[in-house]
């Protein structure tokens, strides 16, 4: 199961990233040739309860990384690059990559049935590794990629689904 749980998990994680460094590209782009102030797109949101774009982008690299990290018995990486700006996003999305590609899949070796733990707050949840990737990492960062790619297309950014898929 190993091979097929690092094929599921570390090259899906990087392709989606590598998506989402490159819609946001586009983002910036078009904020520069339309003539508006980029950092109104980052804090741009689909519905005022929901997180704006930058912290979408947060949440994916974070989330991305830190399962990868609990999954091969690691720490969660810290990304840095906390400011809302261009260049501090671009640099957390590369850093989260950068994480990624240093992980091989002997790393993740029986990692379907550790035990993770996650505290949230003042929560801890635990998982059978097989379940926090499935239940809760992958669908996660598909959530906040997701999230982000439709509030650059409801900001009028040209993007479409090849964008989203990375081909």
């Amino acid at each position: 199961m190993s091979s097929f749980f690092y094929r599921a998990s570390v090259p899906v994680f990087i392709r989606t990233l590598n998506s989402l460094g490159a819609f946001f590209e586009k983002g910036v782009a078009h904020a520069e040739a339309a003539n508006f102030d980029v950092g109104v797109l980052l804090n741009a949101r689909l519905y005022p309860d929901m997180h704006p774009f930058y912290r979408q982008i947060k949440i994916a690299t974070d989330t991305a990384t830190g399962v990868v990290a609990r999954l091969a018995g690691q720490e969660p990486p810290v990304l840095g690059h906390e400011e809302v700006t261009v260049e501090a996003i671009k640099a957390r999305i590369s850093a989260a990559i950068a994480y990624l590609e240093t992980i091989d899949a002997a790393q993740l070796d029986g990692a379907e049935e550790r035990t993770i733990e996650v505290t949230r707050r003042d929560q801890t949840v635990t998982w059978l590794g097989l379940d926090y990737f499935f239940d809760y990492g992958l669908p996660n960062v598909f959530f906040h990629v997701t999230t982000a790619y439709a509030i650059l297309r409801h900001n009028g950014v040209p993007v479409g689904k090849r964008d989203f898929l990375g081909v």
